[in-house]
């Protein structure tokens, strides 16, 4: 087989996989694959880690098997070459000689400062932040002209702040007129108050008012108790949302948990609030595998998922995981085993609850109390007693199950601005109903038990 042939079979595979995949999983994971080498008896592919073979093979067996040339027992004759890292480029060091001129000063006063490993590309999709890397690229795309402001909000260490810093990089990388600023919220406070001591507030105005298209904040969630700031900063998103320009907010709540005046909360759900899940098993494992390929580290699969069963919290705690490993593997030449990853971070899966609760647990036990079948919660019938039930299941399912609105609608059939309508109806009616209230306690109970 040449290669062009072998480059037609290819895309033969690739036009016939399409069709029968999700486009961001082809986008993801096939797209990057690219033909090396071809022959009669076998077929070299360029992937760009481990993971993606791993997939390749496990996934689609029997597709390459149609399309691409086979060994003697039925398997597909291809070898993979992992495609090489690009060189970051050597920092300048910070005394140049003075032959080298120094670079032009900013047109502002402010460092824009983005961290390199935090793109789009290096972000680990899976379902529960899929909505949000889909509405970030959306916003890095056309900026101040899909969501304005994007609202994310979801607990510590998934993945905010990368994707923050991904979208700044996008930006900047694709749209080279446009001026970025990315800040976190204390540091906004304190240029706020350093300026005020100063006497130079108004220069800080004209900075963030006139030299600033696109401004990414961190950890909004430090403006609360801080009225005068809180008053200041929403004079600033005004601004920005009848100029045109785009505001993206991470925080560790929704915005109606936050203790902020009613005005700074219709201000922020004026745009897309959308909510950062806890990653999946799946996920979790890729999360791994990627992290444990940065470092030159093997990880077995199985060890992966051994991990990712017992680590569930955060991603940082993911990483964390592979940072022991890869010490321990390096400073003792040693092995990666169960025992291994057991003595290492033992005290790490102490801190995992015992049981996992999940939306079928809910649903049964909702069902149970309210008398109800299952099937009903799940349908469109909109009786009374089965609407409550059902609400009152939605309502748990945010509460006690760590995954995102997304992928909870998908139970019930349901978007998840239904999902977030529930919660609020039910958080409303069991201020006022004795019963209604006793009935999810003891639907708590029996789910805690």
């Amino acid at each position: 087989m040449l290669v062009c042939e072998t480059q037609e079979c290819w895309t033969q595979f690739l036009e016939y996989v399409k069709d029968r995949c999700s486009a961001t999983a082809f986008g993801n994971w096939l797209a990057p694959i690219m033909v090396k080498e071809g022959a009669e008896d076998e077929i070299t592919l360029e992937v760009p880690n481990i993971f993606v073979q791993e997939y390749l093979l496990s996934n689609y067996h029997k597709e390459l098997c149609m399309f691409l040339p086979v060994h003697e027992d039925g398997s597909p004759a291809v070898n993979f070459e992992i495609k090489a890292p690009k060189k970051e480029p050597i920092p300048m060091p910070a005394n140049l000689p003075k032959t080298v001129p120094p670079p032009s000063p900013p047109t502002n006063f402010y460092e824009v400062k983005l961290n390199h490993r935090y793109k789009f590309s290096s972000f680990i999709e899976g379902a529960s932040n899929q909505f949000i890397k889909s509405a970030a690229i959306g916003v890095a795309d056309r900026p101040g002209k899909s969501y304005n402001p994007l609202f994310i909000h979801g607990g510590v260490g998934l993945g905010k702040t990368h994707i923050l810093h991904s979208i700044g990089h996008h930006i900047a990388d694709n749209q080279k007129n446009m001026r970025i600023q990315m800040i976190t919220t204390e540091g906004f406070i304190n240029d706020l108050v350093d300026n005020l001591r100063r006497k130079t507030v108004d220069k800080m105005k004209r900075f963030y008012r006139s030299e600033i298209d696109v401004l990414l904040i961190d950890d909004i969630q430090f403006l609360q108790n801080r009225l005068n700031f809180e008053e200041e900063f929403c004079i600033l998103l005004d601004h920005y949302a009848n100029n045109g320009k785009q505001v993206v907010l991470t925080c560790d709540k929704p915005p109606s948990q936050l203790k902020l005046s009613e005005r700074m909360k219709a201000r922020m759900e004026w745009g897309l609030v959308a909510h950062m899940g806890v990653p999946d098993l799946e996920t979790r494992v890729a999360i791994m595998k990627h992290k444990a390929e940065q470092k030159g580290l093997d990880l077995p699969n199985e060890i992966a998922f051994f991990i990712a069963e017992h680590l569930y919290n955060n991603v940082r705690q993911l990483e964390g995981a592979v940072n022991r490993l890869n010490a321990h593997c390096r400073l003792l030449n040693t092995q990666i085993t169960r025992d291994l990853v057991v003595n290492t971070m033992g005290e790490m899966f102490q801190q995992s609850p015992k049981n996992l609760i999940t939306v079928e647990q809910v649903l049964k036990s909702v069902a149970t109390i309210f008398q109800v079948r299952v099937s009903d919660l799940k349908s469109a019938t909109r009786t009374k007693s089965v609407a409550i039930a059902r609400q009152v299941a939605m309502y748990l399912a945010k509460m006690l199950v760590n995954d995102s609105l997304m992928s909870l609608g998908v139970y019930f059939n349901k978007t998840h601005s239904t999902i977030l309508h529930a919660c609020k109806t039910i958080e409303q009616k069991i201020k006022e109903d004795e019963m209604l209230k006793r009935q999810i306690d003891l639907v708590k109970r029996n789910l805690e038990c």
